[in-house]
């Protein structure tokens, strides 16, 4: 980023929600189920499927992690009875692992259960590398006893390959993303050319494995190379999924899609939406350029 973009980035904390929603707004779907599900139903009546992610994280008390339950089972429903074309996907920080693994588990196993029940799917997202091993514990565990599950794969892990080598197999699904926290050099690559070499090395091993992947990124390369692996391996459209984020570079979604390939777009809502936002305006300064020009328009006309 540019010094301009890096200041911009640095003030953002400081803007008023209310203007961060206006432009941030597109990157999430709104604070309640009902917003999810009409969003939802946009994205797939453009071609897509969806996945819809309540956020939160870091549940400190069991009655957190409760209540994302409870509202999880409420968007299980909706799917049901919606018949909306959308799984979910969970945050193990979020469903009580920061306060006891073996109460995290039991709550996702409750969500599994519940969609598999249904015909649906849950996916396991990935987050700090201090959440790793049990996330993929917790993975493992419930593939065998439940099945209808996947889990998420950041290529910027040194890690990750030897993780993918220990649980891809043909009944393995994976999300194989680069990944969004900030981990220290002997933990992650910090390179971009590392990571996305990193990336397709763990998506010719997952492919290898007759593993089922979801192709998540926003890379131009990274599709292209994607692409070149699929006809190389001789995929079909079956096979494999592309994913991208609400609101995030959506003339190549359609490009994607338009080439004949499944794709997936990540649905988030709920009352945590500012961090989320933040967090996806730091990765877009453009977006976050937006939120500033936003803000004076604002303070010129209450």
């Amino acid at each position: 980023m540019s010094f301009f973009d890096d200041a911009i980035v640095a003030l953002l904390p400081m803007i008023p929600k209310v203007v961060t929603k206006r432009v941030a707004g597109r990157y999430v779907a709104g604070a309640s189920l009902a917003d999810a599900v009409s969003t939802v139903k946009l994205v797939t009546s453009q071609g897509t499927c969806a996945t819809v992610d309540i956020l939160g994280e870091n549940a400190e008390r069991r009655e957190e992690s409760e209540e994302a339950v409870s509202l999880y089972m409420r968007v299980l429903a909706a799917i049901r009875n919606e018949n909306l074309d959308t799984n979910i996907s969970v945050k193990p920080t979020h469903l009580g692992l920061r306060v006891d693994k073996e109460f995290c588990l039991g709550n996702i196993d409750g969500l599994v259960a519940k969609a598999k029940e249904i015909g649906n799917f849950v996916r396991i997202d990935m987050e700090d590398h201090t959440t790793t091993t049990d996330t993929l514990d917790i993975y493992r565990r419930l593939r065998e006893s439940r099945g209808s599950v996947g889990v998420a794969i950041q290529s910027y892990l040194r890690r990750s390959e030897g993780d993918v080598r220990a649980v891809a197999t043909q009944d393995a699904n994976f999300r194989l993303c680069k990944g969004i926290y900030v981990e220290p050099l002997e933990i992650a690559y910090h390179k971009m050319s590392e990571i996305n070499e990193n990336f397709m090395t763990l998506l010719e091993i997952m492919f290898e494995a007759g593993s089922y992947v979801g192709i998540a990124t926003h890379d131009d390369e990274l599709i292209a190379a994607s692409e070149r692996l699929i006809e190389k391996s001789g995929l079909g459209s079956k096979d494999y999924e592309f994913q991208m984020l609400l609101g995030v570079k959506e003339r190549t979604r359609r490009e994607i899609v338009s080439r004949g390939h499944k794709m997936r777009v990540y649905v988030p809502f709920g009352e945590d939406w500012f961090p989320y936002s933040l967090r996806r305006l730091k990765e877009n300064p453009k977006m976050a350029r937006n939120t500033i020009r936003e803000l004076l328009k604002w303070d010129r006309f209450p």
